[in-house]
Parts: C-alpha cells; sequence; structure tokens
C-alpha cells in the first residue's frame, strides 16, 4: 500500500510528528522514544495517534512490550525517513564542499553492512558528491581488518562489535542496533506478563545465523549468562532464518537493522524486547591510524559521521 498525503493533509503533518513517529519506529517503544527525544511519552503517542488520523490507517501494531511496524507503517517510515534525511542533508550542505571534490575512496564491508546499512547512505553521499567514486569490496570482518591495515582500502565498514582489540584502528561507531527477540505470532514468548529473559528463550528451539560471525556474537552473551540456546537449526541465510521463525519452528534474537516484519512466504515475524542486558550491534568505521587519508576518503568519512548523528 503506498500512502499518498494531499495538500492539505501535508499541511497538517509536522516535522515534530515524523521525528516522534521515527524515533518509536526505531526504538519499538513510546517510551524510549520520548527519552530519545526529551519529550513525555503522551507528547510519542499522541504524535502517533494523530498521524494515524490523518493517513486513516494504522502504524504500529501494539504489544504489551512496545511496537512494531504494520506493513504501511513500514512504507511510511521509509518516506518519512526520506524526508527527515534530506532535511538534514540542507541543513548540512553549507559544511560540505558539495561539488568541488573529485576523486575516489576505496571501502571494504562485511556482508550485514552492504544488506543492511549501507545503500541509503552511499546514495545519500553520491548525491551530495556526484564527482567522488566509491570503489566498494565485500570482504568478511576479518579481511576488511587485514585490508585496512595493509593499505589495500583506505575505510572499513564493519560489525565492531566483533573486532577485538579495536585500539589498533582508528575507529568511530556508528551505530548500536539493540538485539530483540523474534517469534512467530502467537508464539507463547510474547503471552507473558513481562519481557522474557535468556533463561525463558531457552526453554524454546532456537535458531542460530551463522552470517558475519553470528554464532561467536550470540553464543558470548548466552554463555556471560551461564547459559545456552537450544539450538535447533543453523544457517548462513538470512531469508531462511526468518521464514523458518515465521513458521514456528523456532526463535531467534537479532538486531533491529536486520529486522523485517514478513518472511518471503508473507507470515508474521514480531521482535519483542529482552529483559537481559544483551549488548547491541555495533556497526563503524576502522582507518589507518597512522596512514594519511585523501580527501575522498576523509569526506566519506565526515559524511557519515554527520549522517549517523555521531
Amino acid at each position: 500500500m503506498y500512502l499518498v498525503f494531499d495538500n492539505q493533509m501535508s499541511k497538517d503533518v509536522t516535522l515534530r510528528q515524523l521525528r516522534y513517529f521515527a524515533a518509536a519506529a526505531r526504538t519499538g517503544r513510546f517510551s524510549m522514544a520520548a527519552a530519545d527525544e526529551h519529550v513525555s511519552q503522551s507528547a510519542v503517542t499522541n504524535a502517533v495517534l494523530a498521524l494515524e488520523a490523518q493517513l486513516g490507517v494504522r502504524l504500529f501494531d501494539r504489544h504489551p512490550h512496545g511496537v512494531t511496524l504494520t506493513p504501511e507503517g513500514h512504507n511510511f517510515h521509509q518516506r518519512t525517513r526520506d524526508v527527515l534525511d534530506s532535511l538534514d542533508d540542507a541543513l548540512r550542505e553549507p559544511g560540505f564542499q558539495r561539488y568541488a571534490l573529485r576523486g575516489s575512496v576505496r571501502i571494504a564491508a562485511s556482508y550485514t553492512v552492504l544488506g543492511y546499512f549501507l545503500p541509503d547512505l552511499l546514495a545519500r553521499f553520491r548525491r551530495r558528491y556526484p564527482d567522488v567514486v566509491l570503489d566498494l569490496v565485500d570482504l568478511d570482518r576479518s579481511d576488511i581488518e587485514a585490508a585496512v591495515a595493509s593499505g589495500d582500502v583506505e575505510l572499513g565498514v564493519a560489525l565492531l562489535s566483533n573486532v577485538e582489540h579495536r585500539e589498533r584502528f582508528g575507529h568511530q561507531v556508528l551505530v548500536r542496533s539493540r538485539r530483540q527477540l523474534w517469534t512467530a505470532s502467537g508464539h507463547p514468548l510474547l503471552q507473558a506478563p513481562s519481557p522474557p529473559s535468556l533463561a525463558d528463550i531457552a526453554q524454546y528451539p532456537y535458531i542460530l545465523l551463522e552470517m558475519d560471525e553470528g554464532e561467536r556474537s550470540a553464543l558470548a552473551y548466552w554463555q556471560a549468562r551461564g547459559l545456552r540456546p537450544d539450538i535447533a537449526f543453523r544457517t548462513r541465510s538470512m531469508e531462511a532464518l526468518r521464514g523458518l521463525v515465521a513458521h514456528g519452528f523456532g526463535v531467534t534474537m537479532l538486531s533491529d537493522m536486520v529486522y523485517r516484519p514478513w518472511s518471503l512466504e508473507g507470515r508474521k515475524i514480531e521482535a519483542v524486547p529482552i529483559v537481559d542486558a544483551v549488548p547491541p550491534m555495533e556497526v563503524g568505521l576502522l582507518w589507518h591510524p597512522r596512514a594519511a587519508i585523501a580527501k575522498p576518503a576523509e569526506a566519506f568519512r565526515q559524511f557519515m559521521m554527520y549522517a549517523c548523528g555521531v
């Protein structure tokens, strides 16, 4: 479904409403969105209700432990992000030499980063610097570290949460994406009066994603609690994992960055917060700590930090 504003409706929608809606979509909880925006929870709730009334659709499904976007909400969220990103770019325009820069920048990124984080940012960078060529290579995290250390690439964009001794590099965290429980609709863990714990989740079959060192990072926070998931399936395919979760073969815990509410077959996938303090997935930049950075690479580094609000 595509949402289209008529002239009167567009006049009634405010940027504040769009910001509060985007914050709720990002955090999955009105209370967390309110904290991020430094307003009361009622301000976020009222903004979302006003948008839903104006659009004539439901943007969120409400759950005991948070909210998830409806299909209409996902579509509207993408359009909202486009509006807010365009405004942010316009406001920051004087700080960048938009058309004066030429050259290329060689960047290495991992599968998850390439698939779920970089595409929109790369498109925005290209609009800002149309004469800068992006030379992008797909590498595993360890190979990204080696390429940055050797100077084969100027910048790496990787899961910094998987990098050991990151002080070996120049580095900057760009985003911290919380991990949540994914289940099929109607799963028993969704019916509990309080958010599930790792001990609760351990009672059910678990689907482990092995892509981008998923097993290593997942088992680390289980082991920190003296627990282990009941692993029923292992897969390197994100879409296979979504299908297995949506069909009720097991549950998993993954970050909001890679969450999508539907499997390829159109079955619903729920995402709910976890009571344990599970570390977020950190995505960020790596560069050689002593090598000189060329102007195109420095422009990309600065753009990424601005675009991600660092």
